[in-house]
C-alpha cells in the first residue's frame, strides 16, 4: 500500500475546518467591531481595527463576513479556534447514530430461527435503529417471491404496532428487502 504524503492529511483536515479571516486577511474596508469584553465599538476602518486589535496584542478575525458591514471580534485567534474544535466535537458527540442494521430471514426458516431473529430484530428496535428484513431466495424459490413477501410482512406484523415501513419492498435479483423503523 502506497504511503500518503502529510499533504494529503491537510488538505482533508482542511476541508471539516472552518477558516476565518484574520488581521491583513479581511478584505471588507470597513468592519464591525467588538472588543474581548463583547462590547460594540461600532463601525471603523479595517486597517485601524487591526492596529487598534495588534495594540491590545490580540487579532481582529472576521466572524460574520456575510453582513454588511462584517462583524469582527478583537479576540486571541489561537484560543478562538481551540474553543470553536471544542464546540464541534460536542455537536459531534450528541448526534445521534442511527444504524441500518440487518436480519436475514431465508423462505423455509423454521420456528425456533423465526424466533431468534424476532428477538434480534425487537433488540435493534428498541435500540433505536432501523432494521433491513432480507429474504434471498434460491434456485426455484425465486418464482415464489410472492410468498416471500407475505412472509416478511407477517414478520413485521409480528414486531408490533409501533413499527412502520420505512422503505417499500425491493427486490434486486434474489434478493427482497424491506426497512422498517419504530415510530417515535
Amino acid at each position: 500500500m502506497q504511503r500518503r504524503s502529510p499533504a494529503f492529511y491537510r488538505k482533508r483536515l482542511a476541508k471539516y475546518q472552518i477558516r476565518f479571516n484574520v488581521n491583513n486577511q479581511i478584505r471588507a474596508p470597513q468592519v464591525m467591531v467588538i472588543d474581548e469584553t463583547g462590547q460594540n465599538l461600532g463601525v471603523m476602518n479595517t486597517s485601524a481595527a487591526v492596529a487598534q486589535a495588534q495594540e491590545q496584542g490580540f487579532d481582529l478575525v472576521e466572524v460574520q463576513p456575510n453582513l454588511n458591514p462584517p462583524v469582527c471580534k478583537i479576540i486571541d485567534y489561537s484560543q478562538f479556534q481551540y474553543e470553536q474544535n471544542k464546540h464541534r466535537q460536542k455537536q459531534k458527540a450528541r448526534q445521534k447514530k442511527v444504524a441500518l442494521k440487518g436480519v436475514r430471514l431465508s423462505f423455509r426458516i423454521s420456528d425456533h430461527d423465526k424466533e431468534t431473529r424476532l428477538s434480534q430484530a425487537r433488540k435493534f428496535l428498541e435500540q433505536g435503529h432501523k432494521v433491513k428484513l432480507e429474504i434471498v431466495l434460491r434456485g426455484r424459490e425465486r418464482g415464489y417471491g410472492d410468498q416471500a413477501k407475505a412472509q416478511m410482512e407477517q414478520f413485521a406484523r409480528t414486531l408490533g404496532n409501533d413499527i412502520f415501513v420505512e422503505q417499500p419492498f425491493s427486490k434486486q435479483g434474489g434478493r427482497i428487502s424491506l426497512v422498517i423503523a419504530r415510530k417515535t
